[in-house]
């Protein structure tokens, strides 16, 4: 399983929410790019990378520290947020982004998310299934579909996806655990490759998720609150290689 850091931007900030609440706002250092270098000096390999300021707007805002931090390390970045026109994804990928997620843009206009799948292929196209209560939720979880989470990621599924982020907003920045159950039924279906995001708390959690059978578990305010050490990741890294 992949280990995944998340950096989410505001104003050119690394900043983290409380289930994806911008009031909550709490800002953890003004340097991204500082905060991903002590990552990869520390044998992490991939970088979560959320504009927020994006999420919110109608097209991509910090594109500049995407670009930044794919020059100046090596880390494999998977970018969202506001990523809504063709032209914001070929903006993120030609800043450096090794895939992108759509959430918003799955729901809204699935025409164009599935024109990206055949334009960049499923390996570079991730899908944002991000949901409270079962229900998906978009533009940076400010609005609430009536689309179950399951059928959602089903559908997209038979259609080429291969790659899912699942964040259980409940969950989102409230280290209280994972949503396992959820992310068990999601895996009955062979062959998704299932990215947990939210609620990861603890090392044990890393492991549970490991178990479970999940490509890839992204984890935000655990590491930044130390409560899971890098060492700790480091060791986990090496140890599942």
């Amino acid at each position: 399983m992949r280990i995944i850091p998340a950096i989410d931007i505001i104003e050119g900030r690394c900043v983290r929410l409380t289930k994806g609440n911008y009031d909550t706002e709490k800002v953890y250092h003004t340097n991204p790019v500082e905060v991903a270098k002590n990552f990869e000096a520390n044998g992490i390999q991939y970088l979560h990378l959320v504009d927020l300021d994006g999420a919110k707007s109608n097209n991509i805002v910090n594109h500049k520290i995407l670009h930044d931090i794919a020059t100046q390390t090596s880390l494999k970045i998977d970018f969202g947020g506001g990523i809504k026109t063709d032209d914001d994804a070929r903006i993120a990928f030609e800043n450096g982004a090794a895939q992108i997620t759509g959430g918003s843009i799955a729901v809204q206009n699935p025409e164009m998310f599935l024109a990206w799948l055949q334009k960049y292929g499923s390996d570079r196209l991730i899908l944002g299934a991000d949901s409270l209560h079962r229900k998906i939720a978009t533009h940076g979880w400010l609005q609430q579909s009536e689309v179950d989470v399951i059928d959602f990621i089903k559908e997209y599924q038979s259609k080429g996806i291969s790659y899912v982020i699942c964040t259980d907003i409940s969950k989102d920045g409230m280290l209280e655990g994972p949503s396992i159950d959820l992310y068990k039924e999601i895996l009955q279906d062979n062959g998704i490759k299932l990215i947990a995001s939210g609620g990861v708390t603890s090392i044990k959690d890393v492991y549970d998720l490991a178990q479970i059978g999940c490509e890839g578990a992204i984890i935000g305010k655990a590491i930044y609150e130390n409560r899971i050490s890098l060492q700790e990741l480091q060791k986990f890294i090496s140890t599942n290689a």
